[in-house]
């Protein structure tokens, strides 16, 4: 259990980890803005490079030098702070040393990750530790995966009855980030074996029936989907999303709050036409084309590398908009939503993963499962209906499900 002793006797409340980066300056910038009175600091392994981040965003804060090899520094820096919050990919490069120190030294972390494959080697190493200490370990806070996974988390809350199975739709303007596009990138070069298939690779021993499996596989096809007014083809970041909204739903039937037995959840992107559905498809394609073959090499220093990131008025002019179908288990359909304004791989992301570091600070009564809970969680799981009243405050829309 996190002794509350243990807090209190840090000196800092976060500490923005790898904030030279694109998202990490977004980050600091974001906290620099915010009216929050939380004591933080920025970390990484460039003294010059922060010193700029800090006279850029206007931060004057504390800067901390700890290279992510640096097991020492890494621990000295998570001795001092209540929450890390990393922007540092990818993650399966420079994330696992600072994780260890954070469940060593009981600091929360919040990061940006869409690497389930490290996120699963973090929750066979470290879950049942940061379980027993009351650390929240939070990866995924990023448009890669609260959209997905808040979204909804919130709608089912809202609906109140059991609910059989939940379908999202995404669409959105905006690029991916550089470190985005790294990690996709660098991914076909792992042996991943079964991790990049395993519907549910995130989910505890014991949480998936028969008819989840069946229900569960990744899919492919267009769809007209007349709920939501439009069709659905195959989305890049499904593959992510979906095995972080199992792995709630998992934590929190262990915790005696289910979604609904042999709860079902699938992603999706999309389109207001049949047509661009396809044009969607064949994208999806192209990319498998590109990356899964020599021509990644090729193509990838053509694209954004990390650090690179669209102008101001590029961030401010994107949007998200994740739509919901409901099913419950009596058979009832709803449709509910989460949206807002910014570019979600730049603005949004940075938005998403500060509010989380903050409520972990800011909100600590309101958290769920109680001052004990901990492990390597999710935002649904960890962070809940505290984390959704803070981001209702902060632009992103949360609509309660109506009848479809």
């Amino acid at each position: 259990m996190l002794k509350k002793k243990e807090q209190e006797m840090k000196d800092l409340d976060i500490i923005v980890y790898g904030a030279t980066g694109f998202t990490g300056r977004l980050c600091a910038a974001y906290l620099a803005a915010s009216q929050s009175s939380v004591k933080w600091a920025i970390a990484g392994r460039n003294a010059d490079k922060l010193a700029t981040v800090n006279r850029e965003t206007g931060a004057n804060v504390e800067i901390i030098i700890a290279d992510s090899d640096d097991v020492a520094a890494l621990e000295a820096l998570t001795a001092r702070t209540k929450v890390v919050l990393s922007t540092a990919g990818p993650f399966h490069r420079y994330g696992s040393n600072l994780v260890a120190a954070c469940v060593k030294n009981a600091s929360h972390y919040v990061d940006i990750t869409g690497e389930n494959f490290w996120v699963k080697g973090l929750i066979e190493k470290h879950h049942a530790e940061a379980a027993a200490k009351g650390v929240r370990i939070i990866p995924s806070c990023g448009f890669d995966s609260i959209p997905s996974d808040l979204g909804s988390f919130f709608a089912i809350q809202k609906t109140e009855a059991p609910i059989k199975r939940v379908e999202s739709f995404h669409s959105y303007k905006g690029d991916a980030s550089g470190g985005t596009l790294e990690t996709i990138f660098s991914m076909p070069e792992l042996d991943l074996g079964d991790d990049l298939t395993n519907p549910f690779l995130l989910n505890p021993d014991g949480t998936v029936t028969p008819e989840m499996e069946k229900a569960s596989g990744d899919g492919f096809a267009i769809a007209a989907k007349p709920e939501v007014k439009g069709f659905a083809a195959p989305f890049i970041m499904a593959g992510a999303n979906t095995r972080v909204v199992r792995r709630s739903a998992a934590l929190l039937g262990l915790r005696q709050e289910p979604y609904g037995a042999d709860f079902v959840y699938q992603e999706y992107s999309y389109h207001p036409t049949r047509w661009l559905a396809f044009k969607g498809l064949m994208g999806m394609a192209t990319l498998g084309l590109v990356l899964f073959t020599p021509l990644r090499k090729l193509v990838r220093p053509l694209l954004k590398q990390p650090g690179d990131g669209p102008s101001e008025e590029e961030r401010d002019n994107g949007w998200f908009d994740c739509k919901f179908i409901l099913e419950t288990e009596a058979g009832d359909k709803l449709v509910s939503a989460i949206h807002g304004k910014g570019d979600p791989g730049y603005k949004v992301t940075s938005k998403l993963v500060s509010e989380c570091a903050l409520c972990l600070v800011e909100d600590v009564d309101k958290l769920p499962g109680g001052s004990a809970y901990g492990g390597v969680l999710t935002s649904a799981s960890g962070l809940g209906m505290a984390l959704v009243e803070r981001l209702s405050k902060a632009g992103v829309n949360f609509d309660a499900p109506r009848p479809a």
